[in-house]
């Protein structure tokens, strides 16, 4: 072989060894990206956080999931933290509330950046004075796991100056949806004229009632709602009084007032009428002896109903002597995969017949009341 041949050799596998050097270092920055940023990339999570409107005080995050549970600390391109979330625990949290700090400074307005942490010492927030050494960001690609938007506030200082303010609310713990409720609230007037303005009662959202209410400058007064909770949904649910810009919220726990059920009152060959009690919206399905719908009613809300008719399906014939089910189902007539209803034990609320048996119990029902006559 030449001496010319040779160093070409040479040449070819010392930029070999220099490429195989540059790959592998690049590899080793990449796998390091990570650690630049002070976290392992296995621990996965996701946010959504829009751009809103608020007052200042507060945000909301639309959607975190966090695979090891963690903190959503929010931040405006400053040094410190503006507001930090409470530990959110592993999974995914919709529309979750972040109060600003208490020693911040600064409204919770402008354009912010919701970042997700870790909480690797258990013990509460701790990124900032344990100078990035724990709780450190979640990443994705090597970058901490973050979403910036543009948070506008809401509040009018002139607007809320001349609306009354609810200083108060008193309501009961707890109620049954067949009674009527007595809220009191406590009302002033800020300005120094005496005015007119709407105060509203709500129940979840919804508003009950409504009352025109004249103070005069600085007056405070009470004012009383009796609200009727029939058709409202059970569970914990939220009650509020408000004024122009001002309002007060509590809690209520209704429980409905009465057993789940649903008893046939009728029946022919084209439908079927029942009495029903359902504490959610809902509606009643009536199953052939194969399980299937055959026919649903319309959709009810919760509470008490009477005579409630559910037409059979168009191509549906059914036999006189056929079994039947009446059941309570959750949501919609029209859903996909409709949810039976179930009571406190887990157990569907249901009841078989036959046309032929509730024709039979009718007739005996009319003798035994042309004898009473």
């Amino acid at each position: 072989m030449s001496a010319k041949s040779t160093l070409g050799t040479i040449k070819r596998v010392g930029a070999i060894l220099i490429a195989i050097a540059i790959v592998l270092a690049a590899g080793i920055v990449v796998g390091q990206a990570p650690a630049i940023f002070g976290v392992e990339d296995d621990p996965e999570a996701s946010i959504e956080f829009e751009d809103q409107q608020g007052d200042g005080e507060s945000v909301v995050i639309g959607e975190v999931t966090l695979s090891d549970g963690g903190f959503v600390v929010l931040t405006d391109g400053g040094d410190e933290p503006l507001a930090v979330s409470d530990y959110l625990e592993s999974g995914t949290h919709e529309n979750v509330t972040i109060e600003r700090a208490e020693d911040a400074e600064e409204d919770l307005v402008g354009q912010l950046t919701a970042t997700v942490h870790q909480d690797t010492t258990g013990d509460g927030y701790a990124y900032e004075e344990t100078e990035g050494q724990e709780d450190r960001p979640y990443l994705e690609d090597g970058f901490p796991v973050s979403d910036t938007a543009s948070v506008t506030t809401t509040v009018d200082d002139d607007a809320l100056s001349d609306s009354f303010t609810v200083d108060s609310i008193d309501a009961p713990a707890a109620a049954t949806t067949n009674e009527t409720i007595e809220i009191t609230a406590e009302i002033t007037n800020p300005t120094e004229l005496q005015t007119q303005q709407n105060v509203e009662f709500r129940l979840g959202g919804t508003v009950l009632e409504q009352q025109v209410l004249e103070l005069d400058g600085d007056e405070t007064r009470e004012v009383t709602f009796q609200i009727d909770t029939v058709g409202a949904p059970p569970g914990e649910q939220p009650i509020g009084v408000y004024t122009d810009a001002d309002g007060a919220v509590t809690t209520i726990a209704l429980e409905f007032h009465t057993d789940p059920a649903v008893e046939v009152v009728d029946a022919s060959e084209e439908n079927v009428t029942t009495d029903v009690a359902i504490p959610v919206d809902g509606f009643v399905g009536i199953e052939a002896e194969d399980g299937g719908l055959i026919g649903t009613s319309d959709e009810l809300d919760p509470g008490e109903h009477s005579n409630v008719t559910v037409e059979f399906d168009e191509d549906v014939e059914v036999d006189d002597d056929e079994e039947l089910t009446a059941a309570l189902y959750e949501g919609e007539p029209d859903d996909d995969e409709p949810t039976p209803f179930e009571d406190e034990d887990g157990e569907p609320v249901e009841t078989t017949f036959t046309i032929a048996d509730v024709a039979e119990q009718e007739d005996a029902e009319d003798e035994e009341s042309e004898t009473d006559a």
